[in-house]
């Protein structure tokens, strides 16, 4: 459905969606100015379908005595320097729940026309003070009606027809408000017939040039009354058309979601997550700030003491108990503990600050900077938490299986007979010199082996056989160790890396997606 099809309801609640997003992520006038529209739309449309006209313009326009020539009555009063405080005039014509209404505006001053004309039946006619009176309340009086009524007659003289206080300050805004705008040139009997003229259209030239080409232009006298019969004959089409109140509140529907819409990107609704190279940028800075590096040396550390321990030469094993395990130390396995990882040095976190802005700057590449401003809060936000989920990733990683490789459990074995077998040697030597001492020792012959004493054989066979195997087991180890670092290297790398896309992108892609859904309504 195209824009200029939707319905006032549609539109309306178009705009709370946007608002609705906005909230807490947009800090930008133009959202508190909506809202306050969504709440004049509530109240105005509980108000009835009277047309409230209002009459403004500068001081000597002769919009009060054009007011009380429209009434019928002497209402306001005319002047140069009117002595009334920053407070409107009304004048009612029939019951359309005038009084609820004028009570929202705020407008205490009443007239009951007591003679109407039916074609004017349901018009309540705001005579407002001056926009350029000297006392501040009555320009802000004036700035607060014009946003409420729901048609503006702007009331301009020969000599500030063209003043850019009124141009630039009030019509030139209202240039999306063509409908529920007039504009007259009132005083018109002060000129000749060619400087009217000259000046109607010099006054037309200037609407056009604003916007506001739809926007009719009437020449009145309020004193002599030229121009009031086509004045109140176009009062009264407005009137009698019940619908001034949802044109007007159309019109600044349409005025607001211009407004919001300077706050959104051209292509909005186009995916900018980040690539694959961002992402990986990203995973691996974060993961030298939790210290992963730390735990996969700790991990290959570990793993090749335990199994040189494990392959080693028996005797000797019991100095490997004397270093801590370096993976032990670290604290790893409860998320619910705090780990001993070492915090991350100004390098880690150089990295760490630089690959978060970019992911950052990826997200918010072609946003308005509202949007920006938002990316780069929500990307703080989730600094402040980052390290404490970071270190609770790493704590709370499986490593992988710590048990003793089969082929290691096997050397072990190996080992311990090697070692038996050279104790065996070493005692049967020892006996020898036991029988050699009491002279017995031509009594048990010595078996030998290609000349070699077997006990001999026994244990610098045991010996020697349990150090090579322990040497030629030292690179096996080694490259276990390294494939388990590697193993863990892998799983810390992932758990970081849900941890950058909760933390990190999501939350930017969420940003992301309510400027899509922003930009929408």
């Amino acid at each position: 459905m195209r824009a200029r099809e939707l319905s006032l309801a549609d539109r309306l609640a178009a705009l709370r969606e946007a608002v609705e997003v906005a909230e807490g992520r947009l800090e930008v006038p133009e959202v508190g100015t909506t809202r306050s529209l969504l709440a004049k739309a509530g109240a105005r449309e509980a108000l009835g379908d009277a047309t409230v006209v209002a009459l403004a313009g500068a001081t000597g326009s002769g919009k009060s005595t054009l007011f009380n020539a429209l009434s019928g009555a002497e209402v306001s009063t005319p002047g140069v320097r009117r002595p009334t405080t920053g407070v409107a005039h009304a004048s009612v014509w029939g019951e359309h729940g005038a009084d609820r209404l004028l009570d929202w505006l705020e407008v205490p001053r009443r007239h009951r026309v007591t003679d109407p004309d039916p074609g004017l039946d349901g018009l309540v006619l705001l005579d407002l003070p001056d926009h350029d009176s000297v006392r501040m309340e009555n320009r802000l009086e004036v700035d607060r009606l014009v946003q409420l009524v729901d048609v503006l007659v702007w009331v301009l003289d020969p000599q500030k027809y063209a003043d850019d206080a009124v141009h630039t300050r009030y019509l030139a805004p209202l240039a999306g408000h063509a409908g529920v705008l007039l504009v007259v040139l009132n005083q018109v009997d002060r000129l000749d017939e060619a400087a009217a003229v000259a000046c109607l259209t010099d006054l037309r030239r200037l609407l056009d040039e604003e916007g506001l080409a739809g926007t009719p232009v009437l020449p009145t006298a309020a004193r002599s009354g030229l121009g009031l019969p086509e004045l109140r004959a176009e009062l009264a089409r407005r009137v009698g058309a019940r619908k001034a109140a949802t044109d007007r509140l159309t019109a600044d529907a349409r005025g607001a979601a211009t407004a919001l819409a300077v706050h959104c990107a051209q292509d909005a609704g186009r995916d900018r997550g980040p690539d694959k190279a961002a992402r990986e940028q990203l995973t691996g800075a974060l993961a030298d700030a939790a210290g992963v590096p730390a735990v996969v040396s700790a991990v290959e550390r570990s793993a090749r003491r335990n199994g040189v321990a494990h392959t080693g030469w028996p005797v000797l094993r019991w100095t490997s108990k004397l270093r801590a395990d370096p993976l032990g130390r670290l604290h790893l396995g409860d998320e619910r503990v705090r780990s001993s990882l070492p915090e991350a040095g100004a390098v880690q976190r150089a990295g760490m600050d630089a690959a978060l802005r970019r992911a950052r700057d990826d997200a918010g590449r072609g946003l308005p900077p509202a949007w920006r401003d938002e990316l780069r809060r929500t990307s703080e936000d989730t600094e402040e938490r980052l390290a404490d989920r970071l270190d609770r990733a790493v704590t709370g990683t499986d490593l992988g299986p710590d048990r003793t490789p089969l082929w290691q459990r096997a050397v072990g074995g190996l080992q311990w007979l090697l070692a038996l077998t050279a104790l065996v040697g070493a005692l049967w030597l020892l006996a020898l010199v036991g029988l050699g001492l009491l002279q017995l020792d031509d009594v048990v012959p010595l078996p030998r082996v290609q000349g070699i004493p077997l006990p001999t054989l026994l244990l610098v066979g045991g010996l020697l056989a349990g150090l090579l195997l322990a040497l030629v087991c030292r690179p096996l180890v080694a490259a276990g160790a390294r494939r388990r670092a590697r193993t863990a290297r892998r799983r810390l790398t992932a758990r970081v890396g849900e941890v950058a896309d909760d933390e990190v992108l999501a939350p930017l892609a969420e940003a992301r997606a309510d400027h899509d859904r922003f930009c929408a309504a």
